[in-house]
């Protein structure tokens, strides 16, 4: 396309109004005309125009009694008619007449009488004293009469085009001012000016954008606390960690003999795995503060759980603990693989290090039809009702976590990992009225089809 006419293609609200305005006045052209054409068709039937030219030419034959006298008065009216439609280039064809007494015996005849028919002729007829008398005339094509009538359509239309364009343009132009000004105060903004735009459009259409915007604005600055939460947590939580590898460090470079050195190398090792630990947990909680969740796959829960458990059986048995699972043989679903680990693993490895030895671990895991219970039951110290809601903030540690390493991520984690999959978590009793249970329901028990 040439250069210079490609701002013209360039879409704007006024050229689609423009555009929308002419495709409504040409179907409006086309109904009236369509209109026009059919009562124009429908008078001609039921009076067709020749009629009252049939009555004029038999009233002059009512006193003639001659069928001479008649066909001369005849002729001479078929050659004046004629004459007159070929000067006036108007209608086409010629009007045929014929001219019969009450006998039925003809007294004149033009010479295409004989052809006339209803198919390509409008016919009159007029009784005049003795006389009976037919006319008829070519019919118009359809498209001539159209012709005719969006000639006479076309000036009425160009006419009120303008003064129907003109209002609303004038109405998109003001209508338009609120969205400009919208647009003008969004890029003022700086890009860390969160803030709300406090502007309340004049009408109704535009306001929704403005809440919706600001809503937007709001989780933004929701989002921007979070993560500077969060930062700031990670770093008053890797601090310490980091703070016993770098003492740890020195006294491994200092030490004065072998046990002193292997004390120190045992704390730095420890220090390092609870670092690691965390920037894990860090990073699993980072990844599942995204807000669009991962493709759901197809599997079996149970079967899930039951590897997850198999695992995690050498580090119960190591504690003396009891870890069991009741969980049909087979629980079919569609869901976020990665997210239902980190409720499972999360909620079994909290259990697995604050309940004492001896202690039990019961793991259930059930369906209602569409929805999947998982259930982490303990007989541990258990975590007071009214710190139950506060257990899932993040580096939340309890009264009785004593010197259990532990970041306090794990059950920020559960939450954000069932919230991610659409469902809910709480905290109950445990096992015989002690310790905890941590209930997590999930909107993904959707059995798979057969194939």
């Amino acid at each position: 396309m040439i250069a210079w006419l490609q701002p013209l293609w360039r879409p704007t609200l006024l050229r689609r109004l423009l555009g929308t305005l002419l495709l409504a006045f040409a179907l409006v052209g086309a109904a009236l005309s369509t209109q026009t054409l059919l009562e124009f068709k429908q008078s001609m039937a039921e009076k067709p125009g020749v009629q009252s030219l049939a009555d004029a030419i038999a009233a002059s034959l009512a006193d003639i009694q001659e069928p001479r006298d008649a066909a001369l008065i005849m002729g001479s009216h078929a050659r004046e008619l004629n004459q007159m439609r070929r000067e006036a280039n108007v209608l086409a064809g010629e009007l045929e007449l014929k001219l019969t007494d009450a006998s039925g015996r003809s007294a004149f005849a033009t010479p295409g009488a004989a052809q006339v028919s209803h198919d390509k002729h409008w016919m009159a007829q007029a009784q005049g004293g003795r006389w009976r008398l037919m006319v008829a005339e070519p019919r118009l094509p359809d498209t001539t009469v159209m012709g005719w009538i969006w000639k006479d359509l076309i000036v009425s239309l160009a006419l009120a085009f303008p003064l129907v364009l003109l209002p609303l343009w004038i109405a998109v132009q003001r209508g338009m001012k609120p969205l400009t000004e919208l647009a003008e105060r969004v890029a003022q903004r700086g890009a860390q000016d969160l803030s709300p735009l406090g502007i309340t459009p004049p009408y109704d259409e535009l306001r929704p954008l403005a809440r919706a915007f600001d809503d937007l604005l709001g989780r933004l600055r929701a989002q921007l606390q979070r993560e500077r939460a969060f930062v700031q947590d990670a770093a008053h939580e890797l601090r310490t960690p980091m703070a016993v590898v770098a003492a740890q460090a020195h006294l491994l470079s200092t030490a004065s003999d072998e046990a002193e050195r292997r004390q120190a190398a045992e704390s730095l090792d420890a220090a390092l795995r609870r670092a690691s630990h965390l920037s894990r947990q860090l990073l699993a909680l980072a990844t599942l503060d995204e807000t669009r969740a991962g493709a759901a796959q197809s599997l079996d829960l149970a079967d899930l759980v039951e590897q997850a458990l198999a695992q995690l059986a050498p580090q119960a048995l190591e504690r003396g603990l009891d870890l069991s699972l009741d969980a049909p043989p087979s629980l079919p679903a569609r869901v976020d693989r990665a997210a239902f680990e980190s409720v499972l693993l999360n909620l079994v490895d909290n259990a697995l290090r604050y309940v004492p030895a001896g202690g039990r671990v019961a793991v259930s895991l059930s369906a209602d039809g569409a929805t999947a219970q998982l259930r982490v039951a303990d007989d541990g110290p258990g975590i007071p009702a009214d710190q139950r809601e506060a257990a899932f903030e993040r580096f939340w540690r309890g009264a009785s976590s004593g010197d259990i390493a532990g970041s306090g991520l794990g059950l920020a984690i559960v939450r954000r990992a069932v919230l991610r999959l659409g469902g809910q978590v709480h905290i109950e009793d445990g096992l015989n009225g002690r310790g905890c249970s941590f209930v997590a329901t999930l909107p993904c028990a959707q059995p798979l089809s057969a194939a």
